[in-house]
């Protein structure tokens, strides 16, 4: 018998640690698992991805309210530039956001986003965004950045979202790690001896 019969408190600190490593694994687990859910069926206001627009575009019009916010401690000012905007289902809408960064030093960034109400999230469609990758304004830049979407048509079909006539397009900018080459740039050289003298 390679591993000995435990009892006990062995047996029960055992027991103890093999429910801990279990319920850490399933809550790594769960992140990812929770985001592709949420992905595929637009839950919590999780948008939907396309390469192009809509084929159909209806009668119907719906508004789409543009939220902007940061993190606690980031230091940018960030707004979207046109906070209403009424467009078709199935039409391609453009709306653009403003970042600053007001600091001395470059600030990287990425944002988070939501749709509100949730049953409309998987019928809101990205087609591009400035969400998609970092962002990285150098000491005073102003950026403008655009979302270009859609208002999937299959939402009229759907029991739960199919009264929705506003929708929130909701952005969180939070401060990230700036990529390595670009510290680099903005961290003093060291001093050599030559240059002290």
């Amino acid at each position: 018998m390679i591993f000995p019969r435990l009892q006990g408190p062995n047996r029960t600190l055992v027991q103890l640690v093999g429910v801990v490593v279990v319920m850490a694994s399933l809550s790594f687990a769960a992140v990812p698992f929770y985001d592709w859910f949420c992905r595929v069926t637009g839950f919590g206001g999780t948008t939907g991805v396309a390469d192009s627009g809509s084929d159909v575009i209806l009668d119907r019009k719906v508004r789409v309210r543009f939220d902007a916010s940061l993190e606690a401690g980031m230091p940018w000012t960030f707004k979207a530039t046109e906070p209403v905007m009424e467009l078709r289902i199935g039409e391609t809408g453009m709306a653009f956001y403003e970042a600053h960064n007001p600091t001395n030093r470059p600030i990287a960034g990425t944002a988070s986003y939501n749709v509100f109400p949730y049953s409309a999230g998987g019928y809101f469609i990205k087609i591009a965004c400035f969400c998609f990758t970092e962002q990285i304004l150098q000491p005073g830049e102003t950026v403008l950045m655009p979302v270009t979407f859609y208002v999937d048509p299959a939402l009229v079909e759907d029991p739960e979202a199919q009264f929705v006539h506003e929708i929130t397009l909701s952005y969180t900018f939070h401060q990230t790690p700036l990529p390595e080459t670009q510290a680099a740039l903005t961290t003093p050289a060291p001093a050599t001896p030559e240059a002290l003298n």
